[in-house]
C-alpha cells in the first residue's frame, strides 16, 4: 500500500527523495572532505614527514626555550656523526637527515659587453676588501637573460647554499613552486628560493623564467703567499637552475646536493681563516633534520635533543593550533550537512501530512475493515522510510562522487606544488552512517503524520471523505 501511494503521488515523492538526496549529498561530501583533511592530509604528513620534523642547529640549547617553535640558539657547537648517531638512537626518532650549508659567491651571468666582464671581482662574505679573481676565459655563461618585464641581473653577491640528501627531499619542509629539485648527487644542478627571484626582480608568478638559466657559484678560499698580501680566490662552478622552491630547511637561497655543499666547504676550509678574520665552520653538519615517529612525539624528542645540549626548533605549536582549527572545521561542516538533512526531513513530514489529509477516506476504509492503529501507522512509517532510504542512498553516492571530484582537484594542486597526492579511499563507516542517518531521520519525520493517521477515527475519516 505504501508503494502504491508513492507511485500515485510520483511527482511529490520524487521531490521529497530529491530533497533528502541533496541533503545527504551535502552531508556526505562535507564529512568525507573534512575527515580526509584531518586523517589524510595532516595525520599522514605528521607520521614521519615535514610536520613532525625538528631542526637541530649546530649550536648550544637554551633550555628555557625548548617549547618555542623558533627558539634563540646559543653559542656554536660541533654537530658531527657521533651526535647524529646519538640522536638516531633516541626513542621515537624515525630518521635523521644531514644539512650542510656553505657560503658562496654568486654571479648571475649576462651577455658580456666586453672581455673585462670576466675579471669582475665578486664580493666575499667577510669584512675584508674583496680581491677574488676569476680567471680570464673561465666558465662564464653567456646565456641570455629571460625576457621578462622588470628582470634585471644583480651584481655579484654572497649567499648560502644548503646541501641536503636529495633522495629524501620529500621528508623535508621543501615545496616545489616550479620545475623540480636537483638530481641526487648532482654537482651541476641547483634549485633556488623566492629570495633569488626577488634579486632578479621577479615575482612568484614569474618563477618559471629562471628555470633553465645558469649561475656561477664560487666557494671562497684565503691564499697567503710568502711576502705577498693576503688574497681571496673562489673556485667557480657553473650550475643550472632546475627549479624554484620554498624551503624552511636552513637559511639560504640555493638548494643543492650534499656532495656539492661539502665540496664547497672543504675548499674554503683548506685555505685557512686568514688570521682569524674569516670565519670557517668546523662542524661537519650545519644542522640536522630529525623526523619523529609521530606528531605527538615531537615535544619529547626535542627535550631529549636538548638534553644532549643542542638547540632545536619545530612548528609543533603551530601544528597543534592547525589541528584544533581542523576540528572546528569538521564540526562546522558536519553541522551544515546535518541542518540540510533536518530541513529535508521536514519536507518529508510535510509531504506525509499532506498525504494524511488526502487519504482520510482510505484510512477510514482500512479501519472499517479491521485495520488496527499500528497497521495504519506502519504504512506511513514504511513510506517515510522508503523515501529516506532511497534519497539517502542516492545522496550518499552523490556526496562521495562530489568528494572524489574535489579530491581530484586538490591532487592536481598538490602535484603542482610538488607534494604527494591524497588518496580519498572508501569511508565505509561514513557512507553507511549517511544512508542509515537519512533513513532514521525520515522515520522520525514521518512519526507525527503516521501517528495522526493511526489515531484518526474511522467514522470521522469516512464522513470527511
Amino acid at each position: 500500500m505504501a508503494a502504491t501511494s508513492i507511485r500515485r503521488r510520483f511527482g511529490r515523492s520524487v521531490l521529497t527523495v530529491a530533497a533528502v538526496a541533496l541533503a545527504a549529498t551535502l552531508l556526505t561530501a562535507l564529512v568525507t572532505i573534512a575527515g580526509t583533511a584531518r586523517t589524510k592530509v595532516l595525520s599522514e604528513l605528521s607520521k614521519g614527514g615535514p610536520l613532525s620534523g625538528i631542526n637541530v642547529a649546530a649550536a648550544e640549547a637554551d633550555p628555557s626555550q625548548v617549547d618555542t617553535d623558533d627558539p634563540r640558539p646559543g653559542p656554536p657547537k660541533d654537530l658531527d656523526d657521533t651526535v647524529r648517531a646519538k640522536i638516531t638512537a633516541l626513542a621515537d626518532v624515525k630518521s635523521v637527515l644531514p644539512i650542510v650549508a656553505a657560503v658562496v659567491n654568486v654571479i648571475v651571468p649576462e651577455p658580456p659587453a666586453n672581455a673585462d666582464v670576466l675579471t669582475r671581482l665578486p664580493p666575499l662574505p667577510s669584512t675584508l676588501a674583496p680581491t677574488t679573481t676569476v680567471p680570464r676565459g673561465g666558465p662564464v655563461s653567456t646565456l641570455p637573460r629571460p625576457s621578462v618585464a622588470g628582470l634585471h641581473t644583480p651584481d655579484p653577491f654572497p649567499e648560502t647554499m644548503v646541501g641536503i640528501d636529495l633522495d629524501k627531499a620529500s621528508l623535508m619542509p621543501i615545496t616545489i613552486l616550479t620545475g623540480r629539485l636537483p638530481v641526487a648527487h648532482s654537482l651541476t644542478e641547483v634549485a633556488v628560493t623566492q629570495g633569488y627571484l626577488t634579486r632578479m626582480g621577479l615575482t612568484k608568478k614569474q618563477a618559471a623564467a629562471v628555470v633553465g638559466t645558469e649561475v656561477q657559484l664560487g666557494a671562497p678560499r684565503v691564499f697567503s703567499d710568502s711576502g705577498l698580501p693576503m688574497r681571496f680566490r673562489s673556485r667557480w662552478l657553473k650550475a643550472t637552475i632546475v627549479g624554484v622552491v620554498a624551503q624552511e630547511t636552513a637559511p639560504g637561497q640555493f638548494i643543492v646536493s650534499l656532495e656539492q655543499s661539502r665540496a664547497a666547504r672543504a675548499w674554503t676550509a683548506a685555505g685557512g681563516d686568514g688570521g682569524g678574520r674569516v670565519q670557517i665552520p668546523t662542524s661537519p653538519y650545519s644542522g640536522l633534520f630529525v623526523i619523529a615517529n609521530n606528531l605527538d612525539k615531537v615535544n619529547e624528542v626535542r627535550r631529549d635533543i636538548t638534553d644532549l645540549g643542542y638547540s632545536t626548533s619545530a612548528p609543533e605549536n603551530l601544528v597543534a593550533s592547525v589541528q584544533r582549527y581542523l576540528r572546528v572545521v569538521e564540526i562546522v561542516l558536519g553541522a551544515i550537512g546535518a541542518i540540510a538533512l533536518v530541513i529535508a526531513s521536514l519536507g518529508i513530514a510535510n509531504a506525509l501530512l499532506a498525504a494524511v489529509r488526502e487519504r482520510r477516506r482510505e484510512i477510514g476504509v482500512l479501519k472499517a475493515i479491521g485495520a488496527r492503529d499500528r497497521d495504519v501507522q506502519r504504512i506511513f512509517l514504511f513510506e517515510a522510510g522508503v523515501l529516506g532510504l532511497v534519497g539517502g542512498t542516492i545522496g550518499t553516492a552523490g556526496g562521495f562522487g562530489t568528494a572524489l571530484g574535489v579530491s581530484a582537484v586538490v591532487n592536481r594542486y598538490l602535484a603542482a606544488q610538488g607534494l604527494a597526492g591524497v588518496h580519498l579511499g572508501l569511508p565505509v563507516a561514513v557512507l553507511a552512517s549517511a544512508v542509515a542517518g537519512s533513513t532514521m531521520l525520515a522515520l522520525a519525520a514521518g512519526a507525527l503524520p503516521a501517528r495522526r493517521a493511526a489515531h484518526l477515527p474511522a467514522r470521522e475519516a469516512m464522513e470527511s471523505a
